[in-house]
């Protein structure tokens, strides 16, 4: 099983930055490959923010070039770093891991939120 523990939400003024951590642990943590980010505003689904591996990173369009994912070497930690804040970025953000490269979301932290307001 892996545990994941999110920090780092927060409220920030539009074109603000956060950056959020997340730490993995637990029996078999040395198993995972792929690491990611969702989020979840209100009424709306979870979705893929990014997602980091050995093989590749990938950013949904919605925030490429304002948002930075990165990862400790030993694959145990992922952080996202956010600049350029948006009042539409506001939503519950959820760290994820995989033990696959084609897969991101077998284990889930709690969340976090992330709220962007004047």
């Amino acid at each position: 099983q892996v545990e994941l523990v999110e920090s780092g939400g927060g409220l920030v003024q539009p074109g603000g930055s956060l950056k959020l951590s997340c730490q993995a642990g637990g029996r078999t943590v040395v198993n995972i490959k792929t690491l990611a980010w969702y989020r979840q505003a209100p009424g709306k689904q979870r979705e893929l923010v990014a997602s980091i591996s050995n093989l590749r990173t990938d950013y949904d369009d919605a925030v490429k070039g304002r948002f930075t994912i990165s990862r400790n070497g030993g694959l145990n930690a992922v952080y996202l770093q956010m600049d350029s804040l948006k009042p539409e970025d506001t939503a519950l953000y959820y760290c994820a891991a995989s033990e696959s490269y084609y897969s991101s979301n077998d284990y889930w932290g709690r969340g976090i939120q992330v709220t962007v307001s004047s």
